[in-house]
């Protein structure tokens, strides 16, 4: 008797899913509203969270917008809104980046933008409109979650629940990784982020201020220091061509085309100040390694809640001069010189900057786990993994 009322109710349970399934929604949207559904339901999802560190609106509707976001020049996309009567459960964006798939030989549909409930029957909703882009295309497996190339966030948070985002990361809950473990995706790259204290130059790693000075005599390199963005401008080619050359062999590379160079330059370099860009160059004036770090902006993102008038332009200004804690956002090491020390230049100078700033704790960006070059420099300081990402991946 007991066996029947089990079988029943799993029977019931089982038609209670499809029912649900069936009740949702899953739209490609085109109009404008929509687009600012799909760019607003994060708010509402992480209302009351405080970890969630919100992106600006303005500027996350200029990514997705096909007329100003230079990066259509070569990926198609599409936006979908899951919807249960007619309220907003869920969203994702299918992204194809064809160079990816022409130049790399690599026929992957990207999935990015994914919000949603805790529901996996709208996860699957919002996965499978995926998967049907991409078989549209031939595409023959998919990832995510990430943007239209490996400049843009990535990674799906699978540690430090507890931790808030920054500026170049996102947030999300941990039913996320749970769902795409039920619908049968598998972790494909996993990334680690690093919380590390700052001391006086004084106190930081005996070994790494000799190394550094011994790598500047012994390979001829000179510091760069900037004071104005326009002395760093002539070198921004030569970065992004680092970046290139830096990270060429990892999984997730996709070429850099230089439209988007101009695209990020006008982006970002608005956010730093000069001074948190350092460059090393040989006998010759060529780059051979860089930094790039920006003031914590955290807080400030948090405070403006998505707005940059009237109140979020102060916060981020605030940000920018009164601050004790930074972020890493690009570092780039010619091969030649990866295994010769340079990474123990950079962080003598940073470790400076630092100090002369006040800047007392720093965040790592996600860094791919088989990136052991820049992770071993971590070992050297006081220094906590506290993040874990992955992006999941399946086959069409």
């Amino acid at each position: 008797m007991q066996r029947k009322q089990k079988k029943r109710t799993e029977k019931e349970t089982e038609e209670q899913k499809e029912i649900r399934f069936s009740m949702i929604e899953v739209i490609e949207i085109k109009e404008k509203k929509d687009f600012v559904a799909f760019v607003e339901f994060p708010f509402k999802l992480y209302k009351n969270n405080p970890f969630w560190v919100p992106p600006m609106k303005a500027e996350e509707l200029t990514v997705i917008d096909k007329k100003q976001n230079p990066v259509f020049n070569n990926a198609t996309a599409a936006f979908y809104l899951a919807r249960i009567d007619g309220e907003v459960v869920g969203r994702v964006a299918a992204m194809i980046n064809w160079i990816e798939v022409n130049s790399l030989q690599k026929k992957k549909v990207r999935f990015g933008w994914f919000d949603v409930i805790d529901d996996v029957n709208v996860s699957k909703a919002l996965i499978e409109a995926v998967k049907d882009f991409g078989k549209a295309a031939a595409m023959e497996f998919m990832e995510g979650p990430v943007g239209f190339s490996n400049l843009d966030k990535a990674g799906m948070l699978v540690e430090g629940f507890e931790e808030m985002n920054t500026m170049i990361t996102q947030y999300n809950y941990p039913y996320y990784s749970q769902h795409m473990e039920q619908l049968g995706l598998e972790k494909l790259a996993q990334w680690v982020e690093y919380e590390i204290k700052i001391t006086s130059f004084e106190e930081s790693p005996e070994k790494v201020r000799r190394f550094g000075e011994l790598m500047l005599d012994r390979y001829k390199l000179k510091v760069l220091h900037f004071t104005k963005t326009k002395q760093i401008l002539p070198y921004v080619e030569q970065m992004f061509t680092l970046l290139e050359e830096t990270y060429n062999k990892l999984q997730t590379f996709v070429p850099i085309q230089p439209y988007q160079i101009k695209h990020y330059k006008e982006k970002y370099f608005r956010y730093i100040h000069p001074e948190f860009i350092k460059c090393v160059a040989d006998e010759q004036g060529k780059l051979v390694a860089f930094v790039i770090i920006m003031p914590s902006f955290t807080q400030a993102l948090k405070k403006a809640n998505g707005k940059m008038f009237p109140w979020g332009i102060f916060h981020i200004l605030k940000a920018q001069y009164f601050n004790h804690r930074a972020s890493f956002y690009l570092i780039g090491v010619h091969p030649d010189y990866q295994n010769k020390g340079v990474t123990a230049v950079i962080f003598n100078e940073v470790q400076k900057l630092f100090n002369k700033k006040g800047i007392t704790v720093v965040e790592t960006n996600p860094e791919l786990e088989e990136n052991d070059s820049i992770q071993n420099m971590w070992k050297n300081y006081a220094h906590r993994l506290h993040k874990k990402r992955a992006t999941y991946t399946t086959r069409l």
